[in-house]
């Protein structure tokens, strides 16, 4: 059986001043350029795939009428609790 071995993918960029700046930033801990974008692209991917997965879970209890009816009454009794701004 044949197995073929992933190569590497080469990217060439061009930064600029803000984008040279975080490189140095992420490369402060002695990395070197490829180390730091590839440490930097990880960590992008990773917040990324957080933020959607916030967003799909807002969206489905958006969607749950029960869930938001329930959001509502606990509002309403959490602003009966509070205290008067007047008093």
């Amino acid at each position: 059986m044949l197995r073929f071995r992933q190569l590497a993918r080469s990217l060439h960029v061009r930064l600029d001043d803000a984008s040279a700046a975080a490189l140095d930033v992420v490369r402060a801990g002695g990395l070197t350029d490829s180390e730091a974008v590839r440490t930097a692209l990880r960590e992008a991917a990773a917040r990324r795939r957080v933020r959607s997965s916030i967003r799909e879970e807002v969206e489905r209890v958006s969607a749950d009428e029960h869930d938001r009816e329930q959001m509502r009454i606990i509002r309403e009794q959490m602003a009966e609790l509070a205290p008067s701004l007047g008093a």
